[in-house]
């Protein structure tokens, strides 16, 4: 059911171009493209990565045989911050033509001869355990493996045979201390034959692009002068040994087969979506759903039956002139309301905070209707980049009406704040991993014309619309808080242990945190093991439900805290409501050390670098949500009471 639906979103949006008519609608970047018998279909190389390094390099980093021309093409923001550097190769694959065996960059039969310093290379990125990415008419190579288990439910107990597939093929394998490198490719594409009137040519799309890579030596490759070869029978062929002390002679070959599949256009993604189980995510999330809502329809029913007792017994008018005692909540209403320390700093992160959550809002919910889908590389970064640079005029009119509802007066120094503490801080953590990443030659690193245009658009776009923005929110009205503040500040009494705020970041963030860390496994899986993501229907739902736990945590920790007569509730609520992301961190060491094969000094800089970066974020989005939900508690419980 629920991998049902996700793919039925995905397929809405890739059938709106799906139609023969010549004046179609298509939607950016997923338009199919229609072949004849003999086309060429381009073979093109994105980049090289593993979960071992997370150092992404380009595709001739390596001694790979190259065209005459080499050809890059113009990659959006997206694309430029993930790696990737998409170039041709010169692979020659034909529409619907089998190859047996064509040997690439040789000349007179002559086989490649990679120096000392290649073969060093080379066995460098096989023994990092790199793999190699290639598109087909914007499809992503996969390596299809197959597994075999025993049927339990025969008496014979015979073996099934299970398919899997892996995005990208591996560029080589280790073997008792030897090194091995995957010279020939077995390309399979599958085509689907599009219906056509009888007087027409067919045509073709295709659907599914796979490979399955071979290690084949020198000796065992039979070639001619047409640059054909032969490829030996059975498993009578040794693998291409690369020693990385001295020179080595290979070949590299490849074949083409095509297939015709049923398998129409605009479902052609469902093989690289359902390369994770699904169904488990599926209950994993209904479980969480399940949890969460009952613990949180528990908490709301007790913190209302409380509230109402507690409203009802401040409100009794009695005709003794000995009235009762203030205590609890309604005793500190005359603090309540008192300015925290900080409150430029304060109001500047909230309005952060706000920028976030619009833009991870939208985000989830256009990629929820298939309108970010993985055809479009790149399209989910560069949205999320400019989204939050739109969106600052949202975060600067929440904080500047913030700041003076904190009885604020220097409203542009606030606004600069606002538009460069958070973006400041992310320019320049990443500034510094990406100095890092330059040494080791890695496409991953941004370039310097891409720094200048994330600058540009930084302090042209972002900056102008949060002064815009605080502009308008320091003008508004302040927020009308239903209770005056005295001049004085009483005194607070002794706080128990459990008021403790470490304390109450552990207490706080354990509920947020079990309604999303399954969704967060996967996310860490796409983001540090290259895997395709795209269920957001599931992290919309989940979304939600951070939304509200957050919210009902952040209630009940500051109606505790008020009953406790501690009425510096501000910058207490903002640091406990965003509990959650200490334990996102604690999860992020554990996957770490129990999932990553991560042990040379950059690739775990950079892991925990930009891990701080998803924490400090997530911190900031939870944090906000909880302390708008604390406050607009805060502002009804003390309207509902009588203040003389």
């Amino acid at each position: 059911m629920a991998a049902v639906m996700q793919v039925w979103w995905l397929r809405s949006m890739l059938l709106l171009s799906f139609t023969y008519d010549t004046s179609a609608f298509y939607v950016p970047g997923v338009a199919p493209i229609n072949f004849h018998q003999n086309d060429p279909v381009e073979i093109k190389a994105v980049k090289l990565t593993s979960s071992r390094t997370q150092l992404p390099y380009e595709y001739y980093s390596l001694p790979f045989c190259q065209p005459v021309r080499i050809t890059y093409k113009a990659e959006n923001l997206g694309e430029v911050l993930r790696g990737d550097r998409i170039v041709n190769t010169p692979f020659q694959v034909l529409m619907n033509s089998e190859k047996k065996c064509e040997v690439l960059c040789s000349q007179s039969s002559k086989p490649v001869t990679l120096t000392v310093e290649q073969s060093r290379l080379v066995a460098e990125r096989i023994t990092e355990d790199y793999y190699v990415h290639l598109i087909a008419d914007n499809l992503p190579v996969a390596t299809r493996l197959e597994l075999y288990s025993n049927n339990r439910d025969s008496d014979d107990k015979k073996k099934e045979k299970d398919v899997q597939f892996e995005h990208g093929y591996r560029l080589g394998f280790t073997d008792v201390n030897k090194i091995y490198l995957h010279n020939h490719l077995s390309f399979i594409l599958y085509y689907h034959r599009e219906d056509m009137e009888e007087d027409q040519e067919h045509t073709y799309r295709v659907v599914r692009f796979e490979v399955i890579p071979q290690s084949i030596r020198l000796e065992d490759l039979k070639t001619d002068e047409k640059n054909s070869c032969t490829l030996p029978e059975g498993t009578n062929s040794s693998p291409q040994e690369i020693d990385p002390t001295k020179e080595n002679q290979l070949y590299f070959t490849y074949s083409v087969h095509w297939e015709e599949s049923d398998i129409k256009w605009a479902s052609r993604w469902d093989t690289y979506l359902t390369m994770s189980d699904v169904q488990i995510h599926w209950f994993s999330i209904i479980n969480s759903v399940v949890v969460v809502f009952f613990l949180s329809g528990i908490l709301s029913m007790i913190i209302i039956r409380t509230l109402r007792k507690d409203i009802a017994n401040y409100n009794k008018e009695d005709d003794i002139e000995d009235t009762m005692e203030e205590s609890g909540w309604k005793l500190v209403h005359g603090d309540v309301f008192r300015p925290p320390q900080y409150p430029m700093i304060l109001s500047s992160l909230l309005g952060s905070g706000i920028q976030l959550f619009c833009m991870i809002l939208i985000v989830i919910f256009v990629a929820m209707l298939g309108m970010l889908s993985p055809s479009s590389r790149g399209a989910l970064m560069t949205t999320a980049c400019f989204l939050f640079m739109f969106m600052g005029v949202f975060g600067g009119f929440s904080a500047g009406r913030l700041y003076r509802t904190l009885k604020g007066h220097r409203w542009k120094k606030g606004a600069f704040c606002t538009a460069t503490l958070y973006p400041g801080v992310v320019f320049g953590i990443c500034f510094v991993l990406n100095c890092f990443i330059w040494g080791k030659h890695s496409s991953g690193a941004v370039p310097f014309p891409t720094m200048v245009a994330l600058l540009c658009m930084w302090f042209g776009i972002s900056l102008p619309l949060v002064y815009l923005g605080y502009y308008f929110g320091f003008r508004k009205q302040p927020y009308d808080n239903p209770v005056r503040t005295n001049q004085i500040p009483r005194q607070i009494p002794e706080q128990r242990w459990y008021m403790n705020r470490f304390v109450g970041i552990l207490m706080a963030g354990i509920l947020p945190f079990g309604a999303m860390f399954i969704e967060l496994f996967f996310i860490f899986s796409a983001i540090w093991e290259n895997q395709f993501y795209y269920l957001f229907g599931f992290l919309f739902l989940v979304f939600i439900i951070l939304v509200v736990s957050c919210s009902q945590i952040s209630i009940v920790m500051v109606y505790f805290q008020l009953c406790a007569e501690d009425y510096r509730w501000w910058w207490r609520n903002f640091l406990v409501s965003g509990g959650s992301a200490f334990y996102v961190l604690v999860y992020a060491i554990f996957y770490f050390v129990n999932k990553l094969d991560i042990v040379e000094f950059i690739p775990s800089l950079l892991y925990f670098g930009y891990t701080a970066l998803m924490v400090l974020s997530f911190w900031l989005l939870t944090g906000t949500i909880g302390f708008y939900a604390a406050y607009m508690f805060v502002r009804k419980i003390y309207a509902a009471v009588k203040i003389d």
